[in-house]
């Protein structure tokens, strides 16, 4: 079960439902892989709506690495997401969103 106080969003890949999280390390990872020089760069470039396809991917890959699974960019490429593109792009969306969010007091 994927905890969104703990910054944590499901999704569910060949048929296998993965929790995602942006640890520190899957950040400087996703940092490295969208070759961006800071996390507000990066952040602003989805805020901004200027991401593409493999923007998306690499988000995912870093999250499912900092949930644990030591997936690749081609592994994720290749696999059936449940709910295809649009569903990719919204668990992107809550990833980014919750790795940064501040917790209400």
């Amino acid at each position: 079960m994927a905890n969104p106080y703990a910054g944590e969003v499901a999704l569910v890949v060949d048929g296998e439902r993965r929790v995602m999280k942006l640890t520190l390390g899957a950040l400087a990872e996703l940092e490295a892989g969208l070759e961006t020089t800071s996390l507000v760069e990066m952040v602003d470039r989805f805020e901004t709506g200027a991401y593409g396809a493999k923007d998306v991917l690499l988000l995912l890959v870093a999250g499912l690495r900092g949930g644990g699974w030591d997936c690749t960019a081609t592994d994720l490429g290749q696999a059936e997401i449940e709910g295809g593109p649009v569903e990719a792009a919204r668990a992107a969306a809550s990833l980014l969103a919750r790795a940064f969010a501040v917790p209400s007091q």
